[in-house]
Order: structure tokens, then C-alpha cells, then sequence
């Protein structure tokens, strides 16, 4: 049905015929596209410069993508952390369904879920992960390594959210925690584990924002010849962007900061020192990795048109939840910041590319979801949709053929806090700041409806003045819990 409609599509728009078939047809390989998937890791809503929001902001290669496909301005994450998030993109659904909510979900991806990976196999594609995967158990004989749901190639770190950028050692890592532990201190370590490289552990030199860069284009190259699909998922500009190549440092005349010392200070006390507005150097510091990554992307793009292979090739770039404020991010006009459920935590950068199939230079303020790329894969590659995904195929949209298309309500439920977005209108609650108040981000408890229309940084609660509308939304909410208590029925 998927291939049909899509088929459907393409004569309408007076394009060349593109069927797309099962790997196990003649021929069916090449007539798929590949597919790259890039995450960023709290990037401000602002920080790309193609938005025009933040004038500190360079990112060459992001702009130059959006300039060969569409920019989303109104695209949202199922959550406002990283891991419920990106596994929402990997699965298409709302990870309440499976009982995620905020940190701490063990065994994240159900059996009952086929992932995004296991989908495109069936079609024939060669998979891999670079980077980081951040849900579920790090054990690598778990379903959540990316080996296990569906991925031929993986290079990078399991379920670690804080890695460091520029230690990769085990042996390093367990100095360290042997160091808390003499120290008897209390507080997150830095996570200087070494990388996976496939079932292998390795230990690499380097800046792991190149490193994964590096990977990701090794993988091209050995999967040029068959349809690919490529998931690059960057640590940058996640915590703890004081972590720079020296070089780096002495070039720009920022200040070598030292990690973390358990012989000296309790690790909050240290914390609190690197994130705003306590870090002179803290927007610097974020930039630095800004650009890094945007080099590492547009690195990717030149390989695969030196390959020949960029006409070709479907390429998604988000982030994988709202800019994290506290480390120096800019979410613009948006409230809010990674943590939480206003704008700035959940409404991300969106950029989709396509040049031989899809129109260039097109922005759109559509809502959409990180939920819609998996059943979008599917319809361009024909193959099924999983009955319980929650996101839609936006191929009609990118294509232009139903430019109203969108979501007119989206949900999201941290276990401490509820969002519901229902066209203009919309409806935050917040039960609980204790982490808030750690992560030093603003939140006001209780419930609020704002017009997101006219005032999208969320500043007057609007309650009082449309009874009917706060309750409408309400009873949203309460509709869509008891759907996600039912699972995956």
C-alpha cells in the first residue's frame, strides 16, 4: 500500500518513475534512496545560522543543507531529554506506550517495537551507527545495542549521555570511579569509557566529535556500491564543552578548564562553575563544538558528492531535544531549555534533504514530529508501517502535494511535567522541580495555557480568559494517557 501511494505520488508530480520494492526483487537496490540520519545533541533552537536568530552563530554546512531541502521551524522531540527522545525517533512512537517517561528506563526498546534499522534491513539496506546511543542498558548482549536492533555496523558509545569528548579509555574511566570512591564523593562521573567498535572494545585518540565524523565516512565509503543507511549521532554540543583539543584552546585564547577533581571539590560544586550564567567562556565554549560539527557534516556531504552519490541520498538533521540553556545554548524566542516542556525543550532544528526528488530552499512551519521520520522511511522505501506508530508520513508535505499536512495535537507526559500542543493553543503542567533546580533551568509548577500564535515564548498563561479550551485540553491529555496505558495494542 505504502509503495503504491508513493508511486501515486510520483506521477503526479511529473517526476521519473521510482517504484520502491523489497530487497528481494530484481533490481530493488537501486532503486533506493540512501539514507543518512544525523542527531545533534542539545542544540539551541537558535544556533544554526540559516534561522537568522543568533548573529554569534556560523554553521556553513547546516545552511548549506537547508538550502538543498526544507527547514522546519515548527518540529518537535517526544521529549525534552535525550534518552525517551531518541528513542521516539528510533521507533516512531511515544515512548510512554512502553512506559518511558524521563531518565532512568531500563531495557528501553521492547521486543514488540521493530525499530528504524530493523525496518530498512528488510528493504535491503546496509545499516550502521556512528556516535552515541543513549536508551537502555549498555550491556552489549542487551536489545538496546544498536547491533541487536538491526544495525550491521556500530562505532561509538553505549547508553552513556555525558561522554567525554576527548578520553576514551576504560582503564582511565575506572581510575576514576576507584577515585570517588577513595574520596567518598557523590555526583555523575565523566564517563571516559572507551568506544564500541562493533562488539569490540577500542580505544581511540582524539576529539570524538572527528572521530565519529571520521567513522561515518568510512562507512559510506564501504557501503557505496548498496543502499545504505547511516545514523550519525554526535555527542557535540552536549556537556562538557570545556572538553577542546588544546590546540583548539590556543588558538581562540580560551581557558584550559580542568574536569572534574574528586581529591578537591564535591562534583556539584564543580558543576555549577561550568553552567550559566557562572562561565565567562561558557557561549565560546559551546560555539567551539557548534563548529566542529558542523565541519564533521559538511565533510559528509562533500564525500558523498565526490561519490556521486548526493542526488540520491535522503538527509534528515535534528537535534535530539530543545538547546540545553544552561551550557550556553540559544533557543531564541523559545522558553525553556532542555529539561523541560516548553518550547525551547522541545521544538528542535529540523532539516530534511533530498535533491533529486524534493524541492530546495523551502521552509515550513508545519508541526511535525521526530516521530514522522520512521513512517516516512517507510513509505519512500515501501516498506510497512508498524500498526502502533504515532508519527505520520510527511513525504506529501516535503513533496508539496498536501501542504496542510501536520499534527494537529502532539503529547508529552516526563513523569513531572505535561505538555499538550493542540493547534495554536497549548497546555504545560509541572508537578516537581527538583530537577529544575539541579540542572539550573527556570520552571513554574502548576498549569498554564498559552496561544502559542501569539505568543510563542510562552510568557502569559491565557487560562482564565478560555475555560473551554484549558478543559479541552485537559481532556486530551486524559484521552491520550489511557491510550498509552493500553501499550502497544
Amino acid at each position: 500500500m505504502h509503495g503504491q501511494r508513493l508511486f501515486a505520488l510520483m506521477i503526479s508530480l511529473g517526476v521519473s518513475f521510482y517504484l520502491p520494492v523489497s530487497a528481494t526483487e530484481s533490481g530493488a537496490q537501486e532503486s533506493l534512496p540512501n539514507i543518512v540520519l544525523i542527531v545533534s545533541d542539545d542544540q539551541g533552537y537558535a544556533d544554526m545560522g540559516v534561522s537568522g536568530l543568533a548573529p554569534d552563530v556560523q554553521t556553513p554546512s547546516l545552511d548549506a543543507l537547508a538550502s538543498q531541502g526544507t527547514r522546519f521551524t515548527q518540529a518537535y522531540v517526544t521529549s525534552p531529554i535525550c534518552s525517551t527522545s531518541r528513542l521516539g525517533l528510533m521507533t516512531g512512537t511515544y515512548t510512554q506506550r512502553t512506559g518511558g517517561y524521563f531518565y532512568g528506563e531500563e531495557g528501553a526498546i521492547s521486543p514488540k517495537l521493530e525499530t528504524m534499522a530493523e525496518m530498512l534491513k528488510k528493504q535491503g539496506y546496509r545499516t550502521g551507527y556512528v556516535g552515541k546511543y543513549h536508551y537502555g542498558y549498555h550491556d552489549s548482549q542487551s536489545r538496546d545495542f544498536p547491533l541487536n536492533h538491526g544495525f550491521d555496523r556500530f562505532y561509538g558509545t553505549a547508553g552513556v549521555g555525558r561522554k567525554h569528548y576527548l578520553i576514551h579509555d576504560d582503564a582511565q574511566h575506572q581510575a576514576f570511579l576507584d577515585k570517588i570512591h577513595r574520596y567518598q564523593r557523590k555526583g555523575q562521573n565523566l564517563e571516559m569509557t572507551s568506544m564500541w567498535d562493533d562488539r569490540k572494545k577500542v580505544t581511540p585518540q582524539g576529539f570524538a566529535t572527528e572521530i565519529f565524523g571520521e567513522k561515518a565516512r568510512e562507512f559510506v565509503r564501504e557501503n557505496q556500491d548498496k543502499p545504505f543507511f547511516l545514523q550519525l549521532a554526535f555527542t557535540a554540543v552536549h556537556n562538557f564543552t570545556h572538553q577542546l583539543p588544546a590546540e583548539y584552546l590556543k588558538a581562540h585564547g580560551l581557558d584550559a578548564v580542568k574536569d572534574w577533581d574528586p581529591a578537591k571539590e564535591d562534583y556539584y560544586q564543580w558543576y555549577q562553575k561550568g553552567r550559566y550564567p557562572n562561565n565567562p567562556q561558557g557561549r565560546a565554549y559551546y560555539l567551539a563544538h557548534l563548529d566542529y560539527m558542523d565541519k564533521e557534516v559538511g565533510k559528509l556531504m562533500q564525500q558523498l558528492d565526490d561519490l556521486k552519490l548526493r542526488d540520491n541520498t535522503l538527509v534528515i538533521f535534528l537535534s535530539d531535544n530543545g538547546g540545553s540553556t544552561p551550557i550556553y545554548a540559544n533557543n531564541g524566542p523559545l522558553r525553556g531549555s532542555k529539561y523541560l516542556l516548553y518550547e525551547g525543550g522541545i521544538r528542535v532544528p529540523f532539516l530534511v534533504s533530498w535533491p533529486a526528488r524534493l524541492p530546495k530552499g523551502v521552509v515550513l512551519d508545519n508541526v511535525i514530529s521526530s516521530m514522522d521520520v520512521l513512517p516516512t522511511l517507510a513509505a519512500i522505501t515501501g516498506a510497512n508501517t508498524p500498526p502502533y506508530v504515532d508519527g505520520q508520513n510527511i513525504l506529501p508535505l516535503l513533496s508539496g502535494e498536501k501542504p496542510d499536512l501536520g499534527h494537529d495535537i502532539l503529547v508529552w507526559d516526563t513523569g513531572i511535567g505535561t505538555a499538550v500542543r493542540y493547534g495554536r493553543w497549548k497546555l504545560k503542567t509541572a508537578s516537581d522541580d527538583w530537577n529544575a533546580k539541579y540542572e539550573m533551568v527556570e520552571v513554574e509548577l502548576g498549569m498554564q495555557l498559552f496561544d502559542l500564535h501569539k505568543d510563542p515564548g510562552e510568557r502569559t498563561d491565557v487560562k482564565d480568559q478560555n475555560p473551554e479550551v484549558f478543559q479541552q485540553l485537559q481532556g486530551i491529555y486524559l484521552h491520550w494517557k489511557n491510550d498509552m496505558e493500553k501499550g502497544l495494542n
